[in-house]
């Protein structure tokens, strides 16, 4: 660690890792993935923590990506660096897809993908309900904790309409500036820590 980001390294926030709760990277990460990164966590529990970068759409579209799925105008989303070749979705849809999980009120994680399609081909589904993501964010038992303690995340609250409803390349600066006057000069720093 330099002598900068000594300076401005991360305040931890009263909260703990868990299920709904938001990851904000450190702002001088050089991590591909993880820079100035917000992670939603869909679980976290005794056998590791699993989750998605929000804040970092591609420029591909749901077809370009999987080629036997209906015409369907919604962006992709990089999700982390595990399974990068897998999608994987949320959405604000419920128990309508049969085996989706909830991550929070109002948000919910997977489920079955034929009836993602289905409810394309029927014109029920509106690309505000749902998001698409190519891989996800892991951690092993403990492994997210160790990285808390290095001061690599900030842990933060959201709910499901911030997570749906923000522009996504403005949502870590947004969750910093929510965080309260001890992050806000956080939210100007360079990505780099040496310029000016």
């Amino acid at each position: 660690m330099t002598d900068l980001d000594k300076i401005f390294s991360v305040k931890p926030t009263n909260l703990k890792p868990a299920q709904g709760k938001l990851l904000i990277s450190e702002p001088f990460s050089k991590d591909f993935f993880f820079k100035r990164s917000v992670v939603l966590l869909a679980e976290h529990n005794e056998e590791g923590s699993f989750g998605i970068i929000m804040n970092k759409p591609i420029e591909f579209k749901l077809n370009d990506v999987i080629s036997d799925f209906p015409e369907f105008d919604a962006k992709i989303y990089i999700g982390g660096p595990v399974k990068t070749d897998s999608i994987f979705f949320i959405h604000k849809l419920g128990y309508l897809v049969e085996d989706s999980m909830k991550i929070m009120d109002g948000l919910y994680w997977g489920g079955n993908i034929e009836t993602i399609k289905e409810m394309i081909i029927a014109n029920t589904l509106s690309k505000d309900d749902i998001r698409f993501f190519l891989g996800y964010s892991g951690w092993e038992p403990e492994q997210l904790e160790k990285e808390i303690n290095r001061n690599s995340w900030i842990i933060a609250d959201t709910n499901s309409s911030q997570i749906m409803h923000k522009s996504p390349t403005s949502l870590w600066k947004e969750i910093i500036k929510g965080l309260g006057d001890d992050y806000q000069l956080l939210m100007n720093l360079p990505s780099d820590a040496l310029m000016n």
